[in-house]
């Protein structure tokens, strides 16, 4: 692809533009910046990629790892200004979800410890796990509002904090897991995952591309899993007082 053929594609953009203006949706700003951003930023780490990949140093791949975590985190945090701690928080669940997805694949000896293979299995670990943790985080926050009172009640009869907010904490973990059990049920039927279908149109074999996308959608599903789980329960305790008490946001 040309970088002509790359401008004509802008059109793309221009649609949800021109339907922003005309229903007054007021996102013509933050569309352009996602799309200025995004040509930026992809441009400037695939000159970085090129230059890790022939590099194969150690220390640039945990650089890149790094970094990946660091922005994941700094952005998901953001949903979870009212729980305490909640930067590392997300940090230490984002790094706990890499080292166990990778000692899972280079301890098996399922992908081999190169650049190309931890640097982009990691980016797509990373970004799902800081995803799962802002819809965990957005509706966590919102569930323990909304069901203030009711944790309160549980409180005052003689419950832990644990039981006072268990429901919201369960509710909260399943809604952040369900989008990503929903979309693997699907998957070939409705949607051909975007990493498969670039392989099969690079020229790799169809069962190969199929075979590689599969060992992706499990590893997201654990993803899922822990990165909800582990981040529920590091938050939940930060939301009661030494007495017990739910404090106020």
């Amino acid at each position: 692809m040309s970088y002509l053929t790359l401008s004509i594609t802008l059109i793309f953009v221009v649609i949800p533009l021109l339907l922003s203006k005309t229903l007054n949706l007021g996102l013509e700003k933050d569309t352009i910046i996602a799309t200025i951003r995004s040509i930026i930023q992809l441009l400037l780490i695939g000159y970085v990629l090129k230059f890790v990949f022939e590099s194969e140093s150690l220390v640039y791949i945990f650089l890149m790892v790094t970094l990946m975590i660091v922005a994941a985190t700094h952005n998901a945090q953001k949903k979870g200004a009212a729980i305490k701690g909640i930067t590392w928080k997300v940090a230490v669940t984002l790094v706990f979800v890499e080292v166990l997805t990778q000692s899972i694949l280079l301890g098996f000896q399922i992908t081999p410890p190169t650049a190309q293979y931890i640097i982009s299995i990691s980016g797509m670990v990373i970004g799902n796990s800081m995803v799962l943790s802002i819809l965990f985080l957005n509706r966590f926050t919102a569930e323990v509002e909304s069901n203030q009172e009711a944790t309160e009640l549980i409180l005052s009869l003689g419950g832990t904090p644990k039981q006072a907010i268990h429901k919201q904490l369960i509710d909260s973990i399943k809604a952040s897991m369900i989008p990503t059990i929903e979309s693997q049920k699907t998957v070939g039927l409705v949607q051909l995952p975007g990493m498969m279908s670039g392989q099969i149109i690079a020229g790799a074999d169809p069962i190969q591309a199929v075979q590689f996308q599969l060992l992706i959608l499990f590893l997201l599903l654990t993803t899922a899993a822990v990165t909800s789980i582990m981040l529920g329960f590091l938050s939940y305790p930060t939301l009661f007082n030494q007495r017990m008490q739910l404090l106020k946001n």
